[in-house]
Formats: C-alpha cells, sequence, structure tokens
C-alpha cells in the first residue's frame, strides 16, 4: 500500500472518527431533552453534555472507530477507482460499474452507521448489536418508509461538497499564484479538509433528525410529550406512506395476477 492511500484511509477515518464523536455526543443529549422534557428540567442530570463527550470519547470510542473504518475504506477504494479510470482507456465501463457498486455500498453503510451510533449514545452496545437492532426496529416499525421520503440528509450532503469546492478552489487559486507545481496536491487536500470541517458542523443537524427517528420508532410518546403538532404531522407522514406502500403492492399483485390469468385459462 502506498504514503498515498494509506494518508487518504487515515484523512478519511479521522473525519469519520470525528464527525461519528460528535454525532454520539448530539444524539445523547437530544435523548436525553426527549425523556427529561426540557433541558432546564429539575430531572436533568447535571453537566449532560460533558458526560456525553467523556462517554464518546471513552467507553463508545473504539464502536466508533470501528463503525468508522468501513466508511473511510470504502471512500478510499472508490478513489483508486476513479483514478484508474482516468488513466486508461479500455475498461472503463467495467471501472465505472464498481465504482456504483461501491457508492451503493457506502450509501447503505452510511445509512446504518448513523441510526447505529444513536443505538450506542443511548444504550452503550457495540457496533454491531446497534446496526442489527436499528434494522430490526425498522422493520417492526415501518418507520423507514418515513425516512425514506426525508431530504435533510441530500441538502446537508450537497452544503458539504459545495463548501468543499469552495474551499479546494480558494486554495488552488493561492497555489496557483505561490507554488504553480503543487496545485493538485493542495487543491485536493484543501476540498478534503473543508468538506470534514464542515462536515462536523453539519452532523449536529442530521444527528438531531436521526435521533428523533429513533425515538419515534422506538416510544412515540416522548416526541408525543416534547411537541404533540410535530408527533401528529410524523404520525400523519407515515400513515400516508404506509397506505401508498400497501396500495402500491396491491397494485403489483392485481397486475401480476391478471396477466397469469389469460395463460392459465388457456
Amino acid at each position: 500500500m502506498s504514503f498515498v492511500q494509506v494518508f487518504c484511509v487515515s484523512l478519511f477515518w479521522t473525519g469519520a472518527v470525528l464527525c461519528n464523536i460528535v454525532h454520539v455526543i448530539v444524539s445523547g443529549m437530544v435523548f436525553l431533552v426527549l425523556i427529561h422534557g426540557d433541558r432546564q428540567a429539575t430531572s436533568m442530570p447535571p453537566k449532560p453534555l460533558k458526560k456525553s463527550l467523556r462517554y464518546a470519547v471513552t467507553t463508545s470510542f473504539g464502536s466508533i472507530c470501528y463503525g468508522s473504518l468501513f466508511t473511510a475504506s470504502i471512500r478510499t477504494l472508490r478513489w483508486k477507482i476513479r483514478g484508474v479510470r482516468s488513466k486508461i482507456g479500455k475498461n472503463e465501463c467495467l471501472l465505472c460499474c464498481v465504482d456504483f457498486l461501491f457508492h451503493l455500498v457506502e450509501t447503505l453503510v452510511r445509512f446504518f452507521n448513523k441510526y447505529a451510533y444513536v443505538q450506542i449514545a443511548v444504550y452503550g452496545k457495540n457496533f454491531n448489536c446497534s446496526a442489527r437492532d436499528a434494522w430490526e426496529l425498522f422493520q417492526s416499525t415501518g418507520v423507514e418508509a418515513l425516512i425514506a421520503y426525508d431530504c435533510s440528509g441530500a441538502v446537508i450532503f450537497m452544503g458539504t461538497v459545495v463548501s468543499g469546492l469552495v474551499a479546494g478552489t480558494c486554495a488552488g487559486i493561492w497555489t496557483r499564484i505561490k507554488h504553480p507545481d503543487r496545485v493538485m496536491m493542495v487543491g485536493s487536500t484543501s476540498m478534503l479538509m473543508g468538506m470534514i470541517l464542515v462536515g462536523l458542523a453539519t452532523v449536529v443537524v442530521e444527528s438531531a433528525v436521526t435521533s428523533i427517528y429513533i425515538c419515534y420508532a422506538e416510544d412515540p410518546v416522548l416526541i408525543q410529550r416534547w411537541d404533540a403538532e410535530f408527533f401528529n404531522k410524523m404520525s400523519e407522514m407515515l400513515h400516508q406512506r404506509l397506505q401508498h406502500r400497501s396500495s402500491r403492492a396491491t397494485q403489483v399483485f392485481t397486475s401480476r395476477f391478471d396477466s397469469q390469468t389469460p395463460e392459465n385459462a388457456v
């Protein structure tokens, strides 16, 4: 493994670990607020932010690093594939398909990771148990029908990418003037660092949204007690999505049955 590959893995891994530490801290705080009703409530433990931070960097740190390693490895492989695609002309279609498959795997890993970290923050489980329990929770409650139409993650990701591009472009222009032979290295590194720093800021919003979904799936009463109007909107939207899924499944089944009926009659 070359130095560049090691550098990419370490950079992606460090960024993922930092983002997931913030994710665990915010998830723990959100659950505390929902359980106790308000941050100013008398039942709220003293210094909850400090305790969440200490818990994230001690007890849960191993699970955070373990889960972050998968995303970092997949991202490094995707960057390697894209570098090979730019150098060869043959089999470029095959490499494009492989890159797309890695993209799907990365999306699935990130999807399950962020919900697994909520379980880690609240219950102190290890990463494997948290990922399994999060999947079983979605399967049993149907909340994934609501999450499928959530656009907050896409908006946050687009903002992170745009911020990284702005940082990389500005650093590339400055390097072009001062050190023309280092434009690509400085520009790409600045873009990655910009995405990591902005991701650390935006992960707070994403973590809060993720925690609300998990809390709604586990105990909807907490959401109802926190904000009854918001709870009613979520319940109504979930009911509509489940109805749409049920009607769609019935329509597909009916069309298949009708298409097979003439064949059976003949």
